[in-house]
């Protein structure tokens, strides 16, 4: 077998016997004509009326678009031209529209990231900031929860404010796109850490998308700021686009929830003795930060006390300070949970996420990580993948049953 691996391709044998799946998004192919069907979303959206009406019916000075960051793969080739020549059309002029970078509490790309990504002619023409969760925020209130909405400046002042992203599963808020492009992806660090807060509740219960109170407290950050539109795609594994919606920031993102479901929540019979899961190759797994969410992944296939062969490069190493300071700090897993549970802060969410697994379920990590950095996160380093699958034969004496996760940061398991 083959499992992504940075930008490569690692291979290893394993008995087939041992297999109990090798856990596939259920695959939809990707459309013939993605520019197209873009051009086709705006003009019939779902919800509001076509984009080139709402921008006529409104005096805009300033557009705002939001899209994500290096760590959340957006195909930009595809969405942006047809939104920029509908904005163009409208009579607003590129100095009047700024690309801002939903960074939540990420770093900013570099200049070689940011053109790469968004393509040089549409870097060069037109104005990009990166948010800073730190910095240019203003107050809009509380939120129900009793949180404190800070919003970037920018965003809060736009005329018109479009929103993109892609439609996948989240271990967190249930699934991504829609609501997340304001909180995290443009709020301030006091905002996201009391929204993020929520997830040991929430990893804890598992409930239903509708009833997440991650998720829920997003959607109405996203109707304080006034989100006019959103232009969402769901992709495949390969990237491409399998289905795009535009719209209201609401009804046209839960019009696409059921096809991102479908392909990527992988029903089970039973848990296994192990995993081996992939992370997904780069971006997925450009740093621990990032690739965490295929642990958590494989962790809901994996029977308690078992194994879990965890294939993630992390060229960037943890990919955030506090993570890192929590992960350095803590003799053993549950000083984390303990720790997150007294307070809640960004970063330390990510040493609990893993340590939450590590306390439960051995981890094997095939990563660039040194063994000190690996056993730092309370996992057992390996060289190469069939040195884990060595590893797991010998230590079940070939008593054992496994899932292989070629896409462990897209597809969830779902045990019946």
């Amino acid at each position: 077998m083959k499992l992504k691996y940075g930008r490569e391709n690692l291979e290893f044998e394993i008995e087939s016997s041992r297999v109990l799946d090798v856990l596939k998004a259920n695959e939809k192919e990707g459309l013939k004509n993605p520019l197209a069907e873009v051009e086709s979303a705006l003009e019939d959206p779902i919800g509001t009326a076509p984009l080139a009406e709402l921008l006529a019916a409104r005096e805009i000075n300033e557009l705002v678009i939001i899209v994500n960051d290096v760590t959340r793969y957006t195909p930009y080739n595809y969405l942006l031209p047809p939104l920029l020549k509908t904005i163009s059309e409208a009579g607003i002029k590129n100095e009047q529209v700024t690309f801002i970078v939903a960074t939540g509490v990420h770093s900013p790309h570099s200049d070689e990231q940011n053109r790469e990504i968004f393509g040089e002619e549409i870097d060069d023409n037109y104005n990009f900031i990166h948010h800073d969760c730190d910095q240019d925020l203003v107050d809009l209130g509380q939120l129900s929860t009793g949180n404190q909405l800070q919003i970037n400046k920018k965003v809060a002042d736009a005329d018109f404010l479009i929103t993109t992203g892609v439609i996948l599963p989240h271990y967190m808020a249930g699934f991504s796109g829609g609501r997340k492009s304001i909180l995290p992806g443009v709020a301030g660090r006091e905002s996201i850490e009391n929204n993020h807060a929520m997830m040991v509740e929430v990893t804890e219960e598992q409930p239903a998308l509708e009833a997440n109170p991650i998720s829920r407290e997003m959607f109405e950050a996203a109707e304080k700021v006034g989100v006019d539109f959103i232009l969402n795609v769901v992709t495949n594994s390969s990237r491409e686009i399998v289905q795009v919606v535009a719209g209201d920031y609401r009804q046209a993102w839960e019009a696409r929830i059921a096809q991102s479901a479908e392909m990527y929540h992988l029903p089970l019979a039973e848990k296994a003795e192990a995993a081996v899961v992939s992370s997904g190759g780069f971006p997925r797994d450009i740093n621990l930060y990032q690739a965490q969410k295929a642990l958590d992944h494989a962790d809901h296939a994996v029977k308690k006390g078992g194994t879990i062969i965890w294939v993630a490069e992390c060229s960037e190493g943890y990919g955030e300070e506090r993570f890192q300071n929590w992960m350095d700090e803590a003799q053993k897993p549950e000083d984390n949970i303990t720790r997150i549970k007294k307070k809640f802060l960004i970063g330390g969410h990510k040493a609990f996420a893993i340590s939450k697994v590590a306390a439960e379920k051995e981890i094997i990590l095939i990563s660039s990580l040194s063994q000190e950095q690996t056993e730092n996160i309370f996992a057992k380093k390996k060289d190469t993948i069939q040195a884990a699958v060595d590893y797991l034969e010998e230590k079940y004496q070939g008593d054992y049953s496994a899932y292989i996760m070629p896409q462990g940061s897209l597809t969830v398991p779902v045990v019946k």
